[in-house]
């Protein structure tokens, strides 16, 4: 069954309980649910969502994948599928397929641990138009050795890092407080 609105607005709304500071900044999101947009539709560009997955290994450093159609350095994730059932299993989903690990990590949360709204500048050769994208992050943690396979279509490197060089404030401080 794929992701529904009714999963998405719980989502957002655990979400929001855990840090309500971030209500407002996420009101446009409210706002297209409201409207019945398809949020989960990757052609609708006044934004849909995507799933991210921010993997630790046991050293605490994150996971970085380098995105060839964005040419930055970026933890893993990407669209939901129509098979999708749920937005942390879209992030789980994305994590492997970039990466082709193959040892499960655990979750460290079922509630993301920050939301994003950014924006995706066009690309023709897709034949996209700049849009927003709604980017559930979900933390997870490694276990044991994680060999990495490269999805190399969609990715042209990867690299374990300090969480320290997380670009987005927000999502650096709750991994940091995530390691303490």
């Amino acid at each position: 069954m794929p992701i529904t609105a009714d999963h998405i607005r719980a989502t957002l709304a655990g979400y929001t309980d855990a840090h309500p500071e971030e209500k407002a900044a996420l009101a446009v999101v409210h706002e297209l649910l409201d409207d019945g947009v398809d949020l989960t539709n990757r052609k609708e560009y006044r934004g849909h969502v995507t799933a991210g997955a921010v993997l630790l290994n046991g050293s605490g450093d994150v996971l970085f994948i380098r995105h060839v159609a964005l040419g930055k350095w970026l933890t893993p994730g990407g669209h939901v599928e129509p098979e999708d059932a749920n937005l942390i299993g879209a992030a789980l989903r994305e994590l492997i397929e970039e990466t082709g690990i193959t040892l499960t990590p655990s979750p460290v949360s079922p509630l993301p641990v920050h939301i994003d709204v950014h924006p995706i500048p066009a690309n023709p050769a897709k034949n996209e138009d700049a849009h927003q994208h709604i980017d559930f992050r979900y933390l997870f943690r490694a276990e044991g050795e994680q060999p990495v396979k490269l999805q190399e279509e969609e990715v042209s490197a990867w690299a374990w890092r300090s969480a320290d060089t997380l670009a987005d404030e927000t999502l650096r401080d709750r991994v940091r407080a995530a390691l303490r």
